[in-house]
């Protein structure tokens, strides 16, 4: 008869021996999946079912969803073009100072929303440091317009992607650039051909996250782009708007807002970061 051996950490056959948890751990555990998922149930129940099909399918909610997921796909892809730089300089740069830029990129997952609308305001507005030049040079204004939503949820959702990736990077290490290197390849050449596939799946959550946060985006909208139907009136804002006049319609978006925040997550997001 043989026997499998069994290393001194505890591996048996190539694989990892499951582990048991304290049995305390599931007590906070479960309390804190209780809060996250009890009002997600209590939103559920509060729904009307008879007018939901309405609710839903009226022209203001079509509307606004329709901007929420346009402005969240365009917002996506500028987090991706410019956080993905932003992720492999404070990965990979070594200037002096890269601690304080680091923590200036975090700053819109602390700062409240509407802080950032309200600065974004000040810098692209008619009166504000970048947004006089742009409209009497070009006759640009960026507040109350679509590109204005784009520009909240770029504020509030690139941090989320830079994070993402930075620790991906930090995770992949160097080694194999630098194996690269020594064979001759460019920067360019083994930047393009061994770390974007080595942190593709870093990048992937990191723009889930971010289309997700996006989809989400409220304080910052409302405070630099308004609420205008059909150009800056994205769900969340008619969720706002609804509760004051029509409760079942906000619980009715609510939900809507709560599902496809699940699917983007659980469908969309690479498997290998969840499991």
């Amino acid at each position: 008869m043989t026997t499998t051996p069994t290393s001194r950490t505890g591996r048996r056959d190539g694989h990892d021996a499951p582990v048991g948890l304290p049995w305390f751990l599931w007590i906070p555990a479960g309390i804190a999946f209780a809060l996250i998922a009890l009002p997600v149930v209590g939103l559920a129940l509060r729904t009307d079912l008879a007018r939901l099909p309405e609710l839903l399918l009226s022209r203001a909610s079509l509307s606004a969803l329709r901007l929420s997921l346009v402005t969240a796909g365009v917002s996506t892809v500028l987090c991706i073009l410019l956080g993905g730089p932003l992720a492999v300089v404070l990965a990979r740069g070594r200037v002096p100072g890269m601690q304080f830029l680091r923590s200036v990129v975090l700053l819109p997952l602390v700062l409240p929303p509407v802080v950032g609308g309200l600065a974004l305001l000040y810098l692209v507005g008619r009166t504000g440091l970048v947004g006089q030049g742009l409209e009497l040079a070009f006759g640009i204004t960026v507040p109350f317009t679509t590109a204005a939503v784009v520009l909240a949820q770029t504020f509030v959702a690139l941090p989320f992607l830079v994070v993402s990736l930075e620790g991906a990077l930090r995770t992949a290490g160097q080694r194999y650039e630098s194996v690269a290197a020594t064979l001759g390849a460019s920067p360019w050449l083994a930047f393009r051909r061994v770390t974007v596939p080595l942190v593709l799946p870093g990048l992937l959550s990191g723009a889930v996250l971010a289309f997700a946060r996006c989809l989400g985006e409220f304080g910052a909208t409302i405070a630099f782009a308004g609420s205008l139907e059909g150009t800056t009136r994205t769900l969340p804002l008619l969720v706002y708007l609804a509760r004051e006049s029509d409760v079942d319609a906000a619980v009715a978006l609510s939900l809507l807002l709560v599902v496809v925040a699940i699917l983007v997550i659980a469908v969309a997001r690479p498997r290998s970061v969840l499991s």
